[in-house]
Formats: structure tokens, sequence, C-alpha cells
């Protein structure tokens, strides 16, 4: 099978994810943009902002009926430069309870695949004139390590229709959408070792590798205690392309560094954590050196014992909480932030062997559920803050 391939160097492109954003509707979509994005457009100073669109199903069907091209003169009027969509949470991601509904529909219905080939159209209509190729992220086949042999052949075939669909897509409008899936702890991928290995068995051809491609989240590497570095070389080296890079930060409690009484300290502490919107997985190394990943973060907590050592026999906890980005610790906890530009300083290392789109998505989805005293002065403040942050590593 001949695996040689054109390596591409695009510009770096920073924004943030839209997702932080309630609205499943298309009103709701332009309102949140006037009312935090061009703030933060003005607040970073730049001649226009990047934005990553989170447009739900609700919301693609609206603009897929004809609204696309006016939703891209309205982004455009605004200087806000679409780059990136992010196509995982399929529905109401700020609905009070979550949790695993945002993995379904899975990659084995095809309500995925059409409400995936929606998101390729609409981002081929509004993506920037700056942007030669625009990416989608998406989930990492379904929740589970083993939904079944026929449900992950259904998944790759779809996926590989994806492909085909996109090719397409890109000798009619001149634009390369890419797919970019995302590894998330828990899901059918959630290491860079599964997702070799589905591209090996489902998606080995280089007409697939074009348009199909990985979507690194730095914090879900964390949780899965990753090399960031192992990561990007691995799949680089295997042929597979990076649509993007979602930049963000877990949680870290380091129990080796604490005397018993701070290890109770910092349980009540990431008791303010524990939430009921969203899934918060948690990547457990034990004092033996092996690994657990925990589902949730509430029950876990609820599961340790009130007297004594609460986490005898763990070195530490990495839990999948995104936090701000430029944040390093915060009372007894500290965060995985030295990952970011473990990523960024391997990414500039690998140019000519990824085939990487120059995607930088600072994905802070949880800034409305985060406790009170970890919020600066608004919203559209920390988004910008995150934003500066990140181009400071950038420049350094």
């Amino acid at each position: 099978m001949n695996r040689s391939r054109a390596i591409h160097s695009h510009a770096t492109t920073i924004g943030y994810c839209t997702n932080v954003h309630a609205g499943t509707d298309l009103e709701s979509i332009r309102e949140n943009l006037i009312r935090y994005s061009l703030p933060v457009r003005d607040l970073v100073g730049g001649q226009s902002l990047g934005v990553g669109l989170w447009i739900p199903n609700d919301a693609s069907v609206e603009l897929i009926d004809g609204g696309a091209a006016e939703f891209a003169e309205f982004l455009r009027s605004r200087r806000l430069a679409a780059f990136t969509i992010n196509g995982f949470p399929f529905a109401n991601f700020h609905q009070d309870v979550v949790k695993h509904d945002v993995y379904s529909p899975a990659w084995w219905d095809d309500a995925r695949l059409e409400y995936t080939r929606r998101l390729a159209a609409i981002l081929a209509v509004v993506l920037d004139e700056s942007q030669s190729v625009g990416s989608i992220s998406t989930l990492p086949i379904g929740w589970g390590k083993s939904p079944g042999d026929e449900k992950i052949h259904r998944a790759g075939a779809n996926l590989r229709a994806m492909a085909d669909s996109l090719e397409k897509l890109e000798s009619t409008s001149g634009r390369r959408i890419v797919l970019a899936i995302e590894p998330e702890p828990g899901c059918y991928l959630d290491t860079v070792g599964d997702c070799l290995a589905f591209f090996e068995k489902e998606l080995p051809d280089e007409s697939h590798r074009r348009y199909i491609t990985v979507c690194h989240d730095v914090c879900h590497s964390a949780v899965m205690m990753e090399d960031q570095r192992d990561v990007l070389s691995r799949l680089a080296t295997a042929g597979i392309g990076v649509g993007k890079v979602q930049v963000s930060s877990a949680i870290l409690a380091d129990w080796d560094s604490m005397a018993i009484g701070r290890r109770h300290e910092a349980i009540d502490q990431l008791r303010d954590f524990a939430e009921d919107r969203y899934l918060h997985q948690i990547g457990r190394k034990k004092s033996d050196g092996s690994f657990e990943l925990v589902e949730d973060l509430p029950g876990l907590l609820d599961s340790l014992p009130t007297d004594g050592d609460p986490v005898a026999g763990d070195q530490r906890w990495v839990i999948h909480f995104h936090v701000p980005i430029f944040l390093e610790r915060f009372r007894h906890l500290s965060t995985t932030h030295d990952e970011v530009g473990v990523a960024l300083r391997t990414l500039d290392s690998l140019q000519g062997s990824l085939d990487f789109t120059g995607h930088l998505e600072i994905e802070t989805y949880a800034w409305t559920v985060l406790p009170e005293s970890m919020r600066r002065r608004g919203l559209s403040d920390d988004i910008a803050s995150e934003i500066e942050w990140l181009k400071r590593q950038q420049d350094q």
C-alpha cells in the first residue's frame, strides 16, 4: 500500500470555540457572537478574531436550507474569521445534564453522518478567505470501549462515505474541508494507539486520510497520561494528519506532594468541580505505576473514605475539566498547563513531517460551570485572556 503523501505546512490560526455559549438555533448563535465574540475581538486588538463555530443539529438544518451565504457575510462584516467547526456536540450542549448525551448519535448512526455532511457544506461557504483548509472536529466513534464489531464496521463505512463526500465537496467548491476525530477518555478511541489501529483497519487509503484526520485535544491526552510528543510524533509517522489542536488544560491533583491533611483539603476543593452538567473523567495513576480511568468525578469523590488517607495508593489524578489555559495552580491543586507548551513545541519540531492545518482552537467550554472564584471579570474578558496567553506562547 502506498503511504506516501504530501506534507502541508499551514500558517497558524488561533481562535476560541464558541461551544462555551448556549443556544441551538441560528438566531442564538448570532446573538452570542455579537454579545461575546465582538468584545473578545476588540480586547485582543486584532484585525479579525478566529472563531471555532459550534453549530448544533437544529442550526445546521437552518443554515443548509439557504442561510449559509448570509451567515458568511454576517461573519465577514464583523471581522469574525471562521476556520473550524466543533461538530462533536450534536444537540443542546448546555442543558442541565449533558453527561453521556454528548456522545450521541455515534458514528455507526447515519444521523451523525448526515449532520457532519451538513457542517462540511456550511463550512465550505463560511470559511474565511484567509484559510486554505477548514476543519471539523467530531466524536471518537462513540462512548465505550466495546460497542461490538458490527457497530465499528458501520462507523468505518460512514467515515469512508464522509471522506467521499469531502472529496466531492472540494471538487465542486474548491474548499478542502477535513474531519478531525477527537479522542476522548472513555470513548472507543481515547489514546493515540486506538487511533492508529482504527485508521489502519478502517481508513487505510490515502484518499481517506486526505480528509479524515485527528483532532488532538491537549486536556484529553493529559487525562490519559500520554506524552504529548509521543502522540504527535506517532501520528506523523503513521501518515495521519492533525486537523486541529484543541488547546485545553485539565486539573491535576498531585497526591505525592501532599500530606494527609492537605489531601483532605484538596478533596474538599475538588467537590466544587463535581458538577452535574458535564462528564469529568479521571486518569488515576496508582503507586505501583498502573493506570485506571474512572468515569466521573462525583462518583469517585463519594467513594472515598472520610477518615485516614482518602487517596491511599494513588500518586496523582488528572481530571477532565477544561480549566483556563493560563492557570497554573489554585490552592492545593494545579493544572496540566505545561502540556500546552510541550504540544506547541512538538508541532513546531514536526514541521515537514506532520500534516497539520495550523488550527489552534482554545476549548475552555467549562467557564460557565467553574467555581465563581476562578472567573475573572466576565466571559469575554476571560476568553480574551486565554487568547492573549496562547499568542505569547506562540511567540516564544
